[in-house]
């Protein structure tokens, strides 16, 4: 029995005679896909979201875990109407189809409204603490395991460059700053792909969060670095700090601390450098090995935010040069069809 006739069966099962129909809803940089699923009732038409989890590639527990985590502090997720860890089977809630991605392309003045949303609910992200959470640390392992990728599919293996020593030690010391920069921080739970295209513009309760399965706890400004500096979409230097200074004050005196807007900026510059690197060498991992070509649109935004902070901080002044060498050889522009 083939993928599509187990989703068949599992909704004809769930549904119990009741008709449905089921269409492609979305993919996602993972094994993951998502349907639609309408129902006509009588009365009313219902619809969800099936995510199709093949269990021998992804995990459904951790989706489960962190979902009854957020809606614990009132992060809008989705409902959680079924679930199948055996076959890799999810029925969600649907939030539509409006990301706030394309709300924000179609206007841009959206924006404080918006990301004020976004960072109220990263708030109730952050109160989770970390015994009630049990989720993994984001140690020193994963932040360099993460930037590792950037020297491995996209020096490597996109540009096809080989680095001598010198080279090879200007990234490693560079990995290693940006690894100390995100321990140093106060620990908190990160969504890990809190951006544009994860949050969905809703009729109530902005933003829906969605794709929180990787959830960790680490550093402080990982998730607002990720909604800020989106390698999917660009924001004046005034208005990433317009929305940094909200969160900064809205985070102190939530938690009662007294963090600086000088050491907020730093934290926040260099943790977003340490996530450009990983996502560089994810989109290329996912044009090399998954054939998803299109995620190589993204990265001259992603390699402009890590030209401009390491030109900005002057202990990175060798890694700058070492990325004007390399920028040039950026891909092709490929259709995202």
């Amino acid at each position: 029995m083939n993928r599509k006739e187990q989703r068949q069966l599992w909704l004809a099962e769930y549904f119990k005679g009741t008709d449905f129909k089921v269409e492609a809803a979305s993919e996602d940089a993972s094994f993951r896909s998502y349907f639609r699923v309408t129902t006509r009732l009588p009365a009313e038409v219902k619809s969800y979201i099936l995510m199709d989890a093949p269990p021998e590639q992804e995990d459904c527990k951790p989706f489960i875990q962190v979902q009854k985590l957020l809606a614990a502090k009132q992060v809008n997720v989705p409902k959680l109407y079924a679930t199948d860890l055996e076959l890799g089977f999810l029925l969600l809630g649907d939030f539509g189809d409006q990301l706030y991605l394309a709300a924000l392309e179609d206007d841009p003045d959206r924006h404080q409204d918006l990301y004020q949303a976004a960072i109220d609910a990263m708030l109730n992200i952050q109160s989770i603490e970390a015994a009630q959470s049990q989720l993994p640390p984001y140690d020193k392992h994963l932040l360099l395991t993460e930037m590792q990728l950037f020297t491995d599919w996209f020096i490597g293996e996109h540009l096809g460059l080989q680095l001598d020593e010198s080279e090879l030690a200007v990234l490693a010391e560079t990995y290693l700053q940006l690894s100390d920069n995100a321990l140093q921080q106060p620990q908190v739970l990160v969504h890990r792909d809190f951006h544009s295209r994860n949050l969905m513009l809703v009729t109530a309760d902005n933003p829906g969060v969605i794709d929180f399965q990787d959830a960790v706890y680490g550093p402080l400004t990982y998730d607002l670095a990720s909604l800020l500096k989106d390698c999917y979409i660009t924001w004046p230097a005034e208005i990433i700090e317009q929305h940094c200074r909200y969160f900064l004050q809205h985070y102190n005196q939530r938690f009662n601390a007294n963090i600086e807007l000088a050491q907020l900026q730093r934290w926040f510059d260099l943790m977003a450098a340490q996530r450009h690197l990983k996502a560089i060498g994810i989109f290329c991992r996912l044009n090399y090995r998954d054939g998803k070509a299109a995620y190589l649109n993204d990265i001259p935004r992603t390699m402009n935010y890590l030209l401009a902070t390491a030109e900005k901080y002057p202990e990175f002044k060798a890694f700058h040069l070492l990325l004007q060498a390399i920028q040039p050889v950026l891909p092709i522009k490929v259709s995202r069809s």
